[in-house]
């Protein structure tokens, strides 16, 4: 299900910088967790980053943990990913992803099937 829209992805030289975006319908965003994921060619969709229904935990895949941060702004319906000291292993394709949630749930979702709304995906490429 495609009701994401994404932004922000382009080409960088490693080392270099982006912003993806991410905004969501209004209904959609105020209760759900959000998530990154990312599918490099040939690999499988892993997710790189999370954040809960509140914004106050977040997890990160240890590849890009201290380089990545996932961020939340309820007024523009928007999650972000900045993405710092970019690498050539960066280099994939970038879903945002959404999951409804209950204010309770802690868990971490880090599977794809775990998430129901989806991006059509940004391409980053990091060159060497």
């Amino acid at each position: 299900q495609v009701t994401l829209v994404e932004s922000g992805g382009g080409l960088v030289q490693a080392g270099g910088s982006l912003r993806l975006a991410c905004t969501a319908p209004r209904r959609t965003f105020s209760r759900a967790a959000m998530a990154w994921f990312r599918q490099a060619p040939g690999k499988e969709r892993v997710v790189v980053g999370y954040i809960s229904r509140n914004g106050g935990t977040t997890y990160y895949a240890d590849s890009v943990k201290g380089r990545f941060t996932i961020s939340r702004d309820s007024d523009k319906n928007t999650v972000y990913l900045q993405m710092n000291k970019l690498k050539p292993e960066d280099t994939a394709v970038y879903y945002c992803a959404a999951r409804d949630t209950i204010l309770t749930d802690i868990t971490f979702y880090s599977t794809s099937s775990d998430y129901v709304h989806w991006g059509q995906g940004t391409q980053v490429t990091v060159s060497s």
